[in-house]
């Protein structure tokens, strides 16, 4: 089977983390740009599953479970998706509970910040954007700002306050990577180290991460993404044959205004790749449950 054969997406948000689509919507976008298998893979949270599910067997749409786990590793936040895990393992549930808990703490020193620096509150608006507090987070905020006035975009609003230096960023303690992965294996998923370009890495650093997540049993990284621009793709085409990772495709889709790709839309995976899809059973995926 080559990359092109189906149309996958393996990343993507929904109302139950910093989306602005629910689950079900999803599901519906998706199926307008033909998608054939899609995970929901929501910030820290697994809530929005069972609609997604649901609404994806009626479509007769491939469905895995997922998740993005947030990761701090070398002073750097990163990202982890788990696929195809199963969502009643207890470990996996609490402890992605906790992390939803230490969001909203951050929360309010993020706003702290922004007062500081003599923006107005906007915790409360943030929080509406959220819907569930304990999944608030940087995007809710930028929203925020931006309906304030403060900001024309999201993109401009994280780069005057959300990002490190700024004055609304606050540095978290996220789960460590050993963690993160442990939590996914243990729940019978696999994990993949989402937009690997996007982290503020020395080429030394990053060799590391991937040394790392690899003796830990991280499997895939993520190639093809909304996240990452044409060289990026090509570089990590490259990087997932040289280490023997699989390669992931997703759109990291949050909003229709905000984001490059819209479900299901992504750049396909480049030739040469061994898709994270390979050897699953694909025909069998579609409306079913894995």
């Amino acid at each position: 089977m080559v990359p092109q054969d189906i149309n996958v997406d393996l990343h993507m948000h929904s109302t139950a983390s910093d989306g602005v689509v629910g689950p079900c919507e999803l599901v519906e976008r998706g199926l307008a740009n033909g998608l054939q298998l899609m995970a929901l893979t929501d910030h820290d949270t697994i809530d929005g599953l069972a609609q997604a599910r649901q609404a994806a067997m009626d479509s007769r749409v491939g469905f895995l479970n997922g998740v993005e786990i947030s990761v701090s590793w070398g002073g750097e936040t990163l990202h982890l998706v788990g696929l195809g895990f199963d969502p009643s393992h207890g470990p996996l549930a609490s402890n992605l509970q906790q992390l939803q808990v230490s969001r909203r703490e951050r929360a309010k020193d993020m706003d702290a910040g922004l007062q500081a620096h003599g923006l107005p509150s906007v915790l409360n608006e943030a929080m509406a954007y959220a819907g569930n507090p304990n999944l608030i987070g940087r995007t809710h905020f930028a929203r925020a700002l931006v309906a304030r006035g403060v900001c024309h975009h999201i993109q401009e609003v994280f780069d005057r306050f959300l990002t490190p230096g700024k004055p609304g960023y606050v540095p978290h303690q996220w789960a460590s990577l050993s963690q993160a992965l442990g939590w996914i294996h243990d729940s019978g998923g696999l994990s993949v180290l989402a937009h690997p370009a996007r982290y503020k890495l020395t080429d030394t650093a990053r060799w590391a991460l991937l040394q790392e997540f690899m003796a830990l049993g991280g499997g895939a990284i993520e190639v093809s993404t909304g996240s990452h621009s044409h060289t990026d793709t090509q570089r990590y085409r490259q990087i997932s044959v040289e280490l023997g990772l699989k390669a992931s495709r997703g759109s990291d889709f949050h909003s229709p205004t905000e984001s490059r790709c819209d479900v299901g839309a992504a750049p396909v995976l480049p030739d040469g790749c061994d898709p994270v899809w390979s050897g699953w059973p694909v025909d069998k995926l579609c409306g079913l449950r894995w």
